[in-house]
């Protein structure tokens, strides 16, 4: 609540979105050949070679044209508008490249004995606890595994990075000997033992 003769934010900008900070949210969002993006009762759809990727948007705070070969955004008077409108922009951007080239996220074992091996629809992971650890793979995201070295593929960044995340979780690189689960080129942060008097 504002207080007498007090503006909000969105009451006190300009309309022009051109006064507004966001840099992405400025740039029109390129639509590669093969991809279709609608938007139909707040609900922001991007089709490609990839796959499907869906999206709530509101709709009130940021204008979504949609033209042949490229798509912009506008905010519009609201007090979410200038945290909506770069975010937006950004998510599209990543849903246009998910469903073109998709995204990749690798990690690394380290420790003797640590593996990881693919079972169905789950990633079992056996690293150092006295039971694997199964972790179910989520719809769109597939994984495979090398030797020691685990990739993750997928369309829905979002998606991807939460599970890669779910699968350092289970066994975290430790700061002594540098034993668990790691993202590719993660630097960690070494400590030093206790030495024998």
């Amino acid at each position: 609540m504002t207080k007498l003769g007090q503006l909000t934010w969105a009451e006190n900008s300009s309309s022009s979105f051109g006064n507004y900070m966001s840099r992405l949210g400025k740039i029109p969002v390129a639509i590669p050949a093969g991809v279709d993006v609608t938007l139909v009762d707040g609900l922001l759809t991007v089709k490609g070679p990839k796959g499907t990727l869906t999206r709530a948007i509101k709709v009130k705070d940021v204008e979504i044209t949609i033209a042949e070969s490229e798509v912009t955004l506008a905010p519009n008077k609201t007090d979410d508008a200038p945290a909506l409108w770069g975010t937006y922009a950004a998510h599209l951007r990543n849903m246009v490249e998910g469903v073109t080239t998709g995204f990749t996220r690798f990690l690394d074992i380290e420790g003797v004995g640590y593996r990881a091996e693919v079972k169905g629809n789950n990633l079992v992971l056996s690293v150092g606890y006295s039971h694997p650890v199964p972790l179910l793979i989520p719809a769109g995201i597939t994984a495979l595994v090398e030797k020691s070295a685990i990739t993750l593929t997928g369309s829905d960044k979002d998606a991807l990075g939460q599970f890669a995340a779910n699968v350092r979780k289970v066994r975290k690189p430790e700061p002594y000997k540098g034993k668990g689960i790691r993202y590719r080129g993660e630097f960690i942060i070494r400590k030093q033992g206790k030495k024998a008097v």
